[in-house]
C-alpha cells in the first residue's frame, strides 16, 4: 500500500508540473495522464515494480520529451532525471542553441541581401513586384528545411516547384503593370506560403494535425512580425527624429538599406521566434479570437447594411468589391486561426455560436458580392479581374457554407470538432490549385493583358 502511495505522489508531482505549462490545457493533461498510466501499467504487468515502471514510462512518453527534460533540469534530485537528462546548451531538437540562432540570422540577412539585389537587377517595378515573393520565402523555407532535416525528395519537392514558378513569372511576356500581371504578383505568394508550409510540416502534408499547425504557425507569424514591425517602427522614427536634430538626413538610408534588409529578415526573425516561443503566443491566440470574432460580426452586418443602400448590384463600385473580397479573405482567416486555437476536447459553446454567426454573415456578404460580380460581367462582360474575382468567391462560398454546416452540427452535439477542423485543412489545397491557375493559364488565356 505504501509502495503504491509512492507512485500516486510521482504521478501528482508530474501532472502539477506539467500544468504549470500554461500551453497545456487540463483535458490534455488528462489524457497525457491516461497515456502514463497505461503504460505504467503494461510495465507493472511485466514485472517491473512501480519506481521502475514510472521511470521508464516516463521515459517512452515521445510526446512529453520536452516537458520531461524540463521537469529533469529543473529538479535534479529526481532519481529519473538522469533518463531525460539534456546537457546544457543542447535543444530537443539536438541543435546548440547559438548554432540555430546564427543560422536564422544568416538567414535573414540573405533575404535582405536577396531583395537589395533584386532592387538593382530589375529595372522595372513590374519585374520586382512578380518577383520579391520568390527572393524572400526560398530563405524560410530553408530555415524549415534545416530545422525539420528534410529527406532529399522533400527538398526536391521543394526545389523544383521553386524554379518552375520563378520561369513562368519571368519567362511569360507580360504587359508591364497590365491585370494578368499584377493577378500573377498577387497569387503567386500563396503558391510560395504552400511551399514553405510543405517545408514546415516536414513533407507530412497530408496529416491533418500537421496542416493545422501550420495554420496556427501562420497566425502566430502574423503577429510577431507586426510587433516586430511596431516595435523597429519606433526604434527607426526615434533615430530619424535625433538625426534631423543634427543636421543628418536619414530618409535615403532609410529607404535605400534599412527597408530592403530589415523588412524580410524580419519575417525570418518571427518565424523562429513562433518555433522558440509557441507556449507565450498560444496564450494570446485565444484571447484575440475572442475579441476579433464580434468585432468581425460587427463590421460585417455594417457592410451589408451599406451594400444594400447602393441601389442596382451593377452599380457596385469595382474598388468596393475588391475591398470586399479583402474583408472576407479576412474573415476566413480570423476563422481559421479561431478554430486553430480551440481546444479540441472542449464541449461547444458561446464562442463557438458567435463563430457560427461570423460565418453566417459572411455567407451573406459572399452571395451579394457573386450577385454583383455576375451583374457586372453580364452587363461589361469578362476580363481577367473579374474572372480571378468571381473565382475566388465561389471557393469562399463554399468553404464558409459547409464550415457553417459543420459548426451547427457542433452546436447541436450532433458532428465531432474534429469534422469541423478537418474540413478547414483539406480544403487549403483548393486555395493553392486555384492560384496556380491564375498563374499559370490567365495570361496566356487572356492574350497578357
Amino acid at each position: 500500500m505504501e509502495q503504491r502511495t509512492g507512485l500516486e505522489a510521482q504521478i501528482d508531482h508530474w501532472r502539477w508540473y506539467v500544468l504549470r505549462r500554461q500551453a497545456i490545457s487540463s483535458a490534455d493533461v488528462d489524457e497525457m495522464e491516461d497515456h502514463l498510466r497505461e503504460r505504467i501499467a503494461e510495465l507493472r504487468a511485466s514485472g517491473l515494480d512501480d519506481e521502475e515502471a514510472f521511470l521508464v514510462a516516463i521515459k517512452r512518453m515521445g510526446s512529453l520529451d520536452a516537458i520531461s527534460r524540463e521537469f529533469a533540469l529543473e529538479h535534479s534530485d529526481r532519481l529519473w532525471k538522469q533518463l531525460v537528462f539534456v546537457p546544457d546548451g543542447v535543444d530537443v531538437a539536438g541543435a546548440r542553441p547559438w548554432r540555430e540562432l546564427a543560422a536564422v540570422l544568416g538567414l535573414a540577412v540573405g533575404a535582405g541581401v536577396a531583395v537589395k539585389v533584386g532592387l538593382a537587377a530589375f529595372d522595372e517595378g513590374s519585374a520586382l513586384m512578380r518577383n520579391v515573393a520568390l527572393l524572400v520565402f526560398p530563405f524560410l523555407a530553408g530555415y524549415f528545411a534545416w530545422k525539420r532535416r528534410l529527406t532529399a525528395r522533400v527538398v526536391a519537392a521543394l526545389v523544383i516547384p521553386f524554379l518552375l514558378l520563378a520561369v513562368v513569372l519571368n519567362a511569360y511576356p507580360f504587359e508591364p503593370f497590365r491585370s494578368t500581371e499584377v493577378l500573377a504578383a498577387l497569387h503567386a505568394p500563396v503558391l510560395l506560403w504552400l511551399l514553405v508550409g510543405l517545408a514546415y510540416v516536414g513533407g507530412r502534408w497530408r496529416s491533418d494535425g500537421r496542416r493545422m499547425d501550420f495554420v496556427r504557425f501562420t497566425g502566430e507569424l502574423v503577429i510577431y512580425d507586426a510587433l516586430i514591425a511596431l516595435g523597429g517602427g519606433v526604434l527607426v522614427g526615434l533615430t530619424a527624429g535625433v538625426l534631423s536634430l543634427v543636421g543628418v538626413d536619414f530618409e535615403p538610408v532609410l529607404e535605400d538599406w534599412v527597408l530592403p534588409l530589415a523588412v524580410p529578415g524580419a519575417l525570418v526573425v518571427a518565424a523562429w521566434l513562433v518555433e522558440a516561443k509557441q507556449n507565450v503566443i498560444e496564450n494570446i491566440a485565444p484571447v484575440l479570437t475572442r475579441i476579433f470574432t464580434p468585432l468581425t460580426i460587427v463590421m460585417l452586418l455594417t457592410l451589408l447594411g451599406a451594400l444594400a443602400t447602393t441601389g442596382g448590384l451593377v452599380e457596385v463600385d469595382r474598388e468596393l468589391l475588391i475591398l470586399m473580397d479583402a474583408i472576407l479573405v479576412l474573415v476566413l482567416c480570423l476563422l481559421l486561426y479561431s478554430i486553430s486555437a480551440r481546444d479540441s476536447l472542449a464541449a461547444p459553446g458561446f464562442f463557438d455560436g458567435l463563430q457560427l454567426v461570423m460565418v453566417v454573415a459572411a455567407l451573406a456578404v459572399d452571395a451579394v458580392m457573386l450577385g454583383a460580380m455576375l451583374a457586372r460581367i453580364a452587363e461589361f462582360g469578362t476580363s481577367p479581374n473579374k474572372v480571378a474575382a468571381l473565382g475566388l468567391n465561389i471557393l469562399l462560398l463554399v468553404h464558409l457554407a459547409w464550415a457553417a454546416w459543420l459548426s451547427l452540427g457542433l452546436l447541436q452535439h450532433r458532428r465531432p470538432f474534429a469534422e469541423l477542423e478537418r474540413w478547414q485543412t483539406r480544403y487549403l489545397p483548393v486555395y493553392g490549385a486555384w492560384a496556380g491557375v491564375v498563374v499559370v493559364a490567365f495570361p496566356p488565356l487572356f492574350g497578357f493583358a
